[in-house]
């Protein structure tokens, strides 16, 4: 039990519990403002397109049995849901990536020639002269 507790009162850990919980959070926000919001417009400028209602049929309902459709589009509106999303966490990163202090990159100092160095290169620059 005490492992567990170590285990899940990391840092990380709770982050993660955190970002999961925000992000669920913020997909159902995100598609509520597609579904309310992007499609409705949408589908009226492409001729009053429910765009929730577009399938195909596959087989005809008989009796009980319901009917087999393909409902593409729902596709359609979660992949803009996922365009949505992407991009705002994109905006989010790039936003957080700018906050952070830029670090400064000192310049390494020139490594300091040994006394054997010093010679060796007297040396040969005498050599280089003759």
């Amino acid at each position: 039990m005490q492992e567990f507790k170590a285990f899940a009162m990391r840092g990380n850990v709770v982050d993660m519990a955190v970002g999961i919980v925000i992000g669920a959070a913020f997909g159902k926000i995100v598609s509520s403002f597609v579904a309310d919001i992007i499609m409705p417009p949408l589908g009226m400028l492409l001729g009053q397109v429910n765009f929730s209602e577009l399938a195909v049929t596959l087989k005809a309902a008989s009796g009980d049995v319901a009917a087999v459709t393909l409902n593409y589009g729902m596709f359609i509106q979660t992949v803009v849901d996922f365009v949505i999303v992407a991009f705002a966490i994109f905006m989010v990163v790039k936003w957080m990536n700018s906050m952070k202090k830029k670090e400064v990159v000192v310049p390494a100092a020139a490594p300091v020639a040994t006394r054997e160095e010093t010679l060796l290169g007297e040396i040969r620059d005498l050599l280089k002269q003759k």
